[in-house]
């Protein structure tokens, strides 16, 4: 939860390394989280962490309110290319196909409130 969490808040100015915040967090030795996690979940830390933030890509991607770069920069990529490349070997696609094939795009609540 605390992935999620930090995933959903972060922003450039906090570059927070995530084993440092869940050792905070948790006040757990983190290699001994990180041992636990995997066999838990089957799957390191670090996946699961880039499978969250794709996720969050993705959502900010259907709302169309922010360019791909400022979705870069809210979520502490180093470049457009960095989060590019990431989404595309989870995803297998681009960023740029998702936002085409994103076939029920969400609706700002700015523009629900003007057509209601």
């Amino acid at each position: 939860m605390s992935i999620i969490e930090l995933v959903h808040r972060q922003n450039s100015d906090s570059k927070v390394k995530y084993s440092e915040y869940l050792t905070q967090q948790l006040n757990v030795d983190y290699p001994y989280l990180s041992k636990l996690f995997s066999e838990e979940t089957g799957m390191t830390i670090e996946h699961f962490t880039i499978q969250q933030k794709i996720e969050r890509v993705k959502e900010l991607l259907s709302y169309g309110e922010l360019t791909l770069s400022e979705i870069a920069w809210q979520l502490a990529y180093s470049s457009v290319a960095a989060l590019s490349g990431q989404f595309k070997k989870i995803t297998g696609m681009t960023p740029s196909d998702f936002k085409k094939a994103d076939s029920n795009p969400r609706q700002s609540l700015d523009k629900i409130a003007k057509n209601s």
